[in-house]
């Protein structure tokens, strides 16, 4: 497993979709994700310490496990299969559950896991970007603006983004 980081959400262009971003901690790949509105907007409060009045399920979930006496340590995006993306959730009891990318990424986010992903993941759909020069990034920038989840495959992301 590889480090990622968690660059933010995106919305590609023109369908409004919302992709979260994340990149190789120790390289130069981007792992677009295509995911839900409301995951996107749980991801995005996170990432700028909005906390609302009352919580969201991904809030509320973070504070179930702590008061559980448990703790999220690591976020693994463990799969693409037939263009759906696959996490896994590690607790510090070796418990592992099953999960979404996008709620598991907004849950890490939220208790300060470490997200992990997978090199074959990485290899089939990480997009690199060899230098972070302005000009790099302002082409990646473009390209996220006009890709669609059908040039990767024939399914849209992550599967039923709700």
């Amino acid at each position: 497993m590889l480090p990622l980081q968690v660059v933010g959400v995106r919305v590609e262009m023109p369908s409004n979709q919302p992709i979260v971003l994340l990149r190789e901690a120790d390289g130069e790949r981007y792992l677009p994700i295509w995911i839900g509105a409301p995951e996107a907007s749980a991801i995005a409060f996170a990432q700028q310490g909005v906390t609302p009045a009352r919580p969201l399920t991904h809030d509320l979930l973070s504070d179930v496990i702590t008061a559980l006496g448990a703790r999220l340590v690591q976020v693994q995006i463990t799969d693409l299969s037939d263009g759906v993306f696959y996490a896994t959730l590690v607790f510090d009891s070796g418990t592992e559950v099953s999960a979404r990318p996008s709620d598991a990424i907004a849950l890490a986010l939220r208790t300060g896991a470490d997200v992990v992903g997978a090199e074959a993941v990485l290899d089939e759909a990480g997009l690199a970007l060899p230098s972070e020069d302005e000009d790099e990034v302002e082409k990646f920038r473009e390209f996220l603006d006009h890709v669609s989840p059908e040039d990767f495959d024939s399914s849209e992301g992550e599967g039923d983004p709700g």
